[in-house]
């Protein structure tokens, strides 16, 4: 299906980025007219895989973040956010709760988070070649 709207954004991977990621997200997503929980689901899940990026896409150097957001005429929202960086090694590892190589301070909750508040998570990953993480969620038409 054919999205009824769509917009790309790209952005350097500085983590000042994660809240201009955020907020356009949901700018964007206005048009729909989401309840306050299905805005804040939304921009919680974007928030964790923009950070997700930042921290481990990109270890100790800046890279591109980008994101596409798809709108449908039956309320679906596409969320597609994307690097070129490093990869994920072991995909399946990585999407376990409380696994993280980003270090002690470091949750590991990132995908767990994605997956709560989202309808549906997709990732796929290459080593060297980046990162693809898209969600969806379906936010309810009122009359």
């Amino acid at each position: 299906m054919k999205p009824m709207n769509q917009t790309k954004i790209t952005f350097t991977s500085r983590s000042s980025n994660e809240g201009y990621a955020r907020g356009a997200v949901a700018a964007f997503l206005a048009q729909l007219d989401p309840t306050v929980d299905e805005l804040a689901d939304i921009k919680t899940a974007v928030s964790e895989a923009v950070t997700n990026c930042i921290v481990h896409a990109y270890p100790g150097v800046l890279g591109q973040i980008y994101i596409t957001v798809s709108l449908f005429e039956d309320g679906r929202v596409r969320i597609r956010i994307a690097d070129k960086g490093v990869g994920i090694e072991d995909l399946e590892r990585a999407m376990q709760p409380m696994e993280t190589t980003g270090g002690a301070e470091r949750a590991g909750l990132g995908f767990t988070v994605m997956q709560t508040f989202m309808d549906r998570l997709r990732v796929r990953s290459t080593v060297g070649g980046g990162t693809v993480v898209t969600m969806e969620k379906k936010i309810a038409r009122r009359c």
